[in-house]
């Protein structure tokens, strides 16, 4: 099974850069979208309902502004949409579907980077989210949390730490919630089970030549329960064409859907 997550910084504006022709002609079975920045019935042209997937979305109550998508080969035995807290909900930040005892999520966690408002919602939002996730871990399901989690763990994540270390994405207290979430309530960074490389970025700043000189961020992250660690096959980031300030992130997992 390969599923694949994308922040795609607006659903129409990557649709105009070739995404759903891209879409496919690769190999995938599960696509986890997040900020698709569109109402469901401004999405009436049929390539946002892509042949061969079933196609659920969860809207920001505003518009042009977050939201979250899934697309999937099977059709989920059942699709739950928000968190249970304002915060993501009214801005459709998860979306999760479940086959089986198997649940796929899309997930867009907020970014504080436009001010000190919006990273003090992000620090509510992570404090919101924590419980969830420890709750998670007991329900006896298996689950894989795709999408933007809008933060780097480690120095090896981003290309210029030492400058950033004051900017949110790599500040200290984001850093320490994620030690909290691995090493504590024991979920499971995907990517660094079959990929410890340096270098591995999927958001470039649009400022400079960050993306041409690969200066960038590994923000995008498929988080999973310790009990799927053995089916983690591969893990790819896809820099061939350029659909958003994201590039695609797919994983390969010994798991039939």
């Amino acid at each position: 099974m390969k599923v694949m997550s994308l922040n795609c910084n607006g659903i129409r504006s990557a649709a105009r850069k070739g995404f759903f022709e891209w879409l496919q002609t690769v190999d995938v079975d599960v696509v986890c979208l997040q900020e698709t920045k569109a109402q469901i019935d401004q999405l009436d042209d049929p390539q946002f309902f892509p042949a061969g997937f079933h196609c659920y979305y969860f809207d920001a109550q505003k518009k042009g502004y977050s939201g979250t998508a899934i697309y999937s080969r099977r059709q989920p035995d059942r699709v739950i949409t928000g968190l249970g807290f304002p915060l993501a909900d009214d801005e459709g930040r998860y979306i999760q579907a479940d086959f089986g005892d198997l649940s796929i999520a899309s997930l867009y966690l907020p970014s504080g980077s436009s001010g000190e408002e919006r990273q003090a919602c992000k620090f509510a939002f992570l404090d919101a989210f924590l419980p969830h996730m420890r709750q998670l871990r007991t329900d006896g399901r298996r689950y894989i949390i795709c999408g933007d989690w809008n933060i780097c763990h480690k120095e090896i994540d981003l290309k210029n730490w030492r400058s950033n270390q004051k900017n949110s994405g790599f500040l200290p207290e984001e850093r320490r919630w994620l030690d909290t979430l691995y090493e504590e309530v024991g979920w499971v960074d995907a990517f660094r089970l079959v990929n410890k490389e340096a270098e591995q970025y999927s958001w470039w700043s649009a400022r400079g030549q960050a993306r041409a000189n690969n200066v960038g961020w590994r923000l995008d992250y498929h988080v999973i329960v310790p009990e799927l660690v053995e089916t983690v096959e591969a893990a790819e980031i896809y820099t061939g064409q350029q659909f958003s300030d994201h590039a695609p992130v797919t994983m390969q997992f010994r798991i039939p859907l």
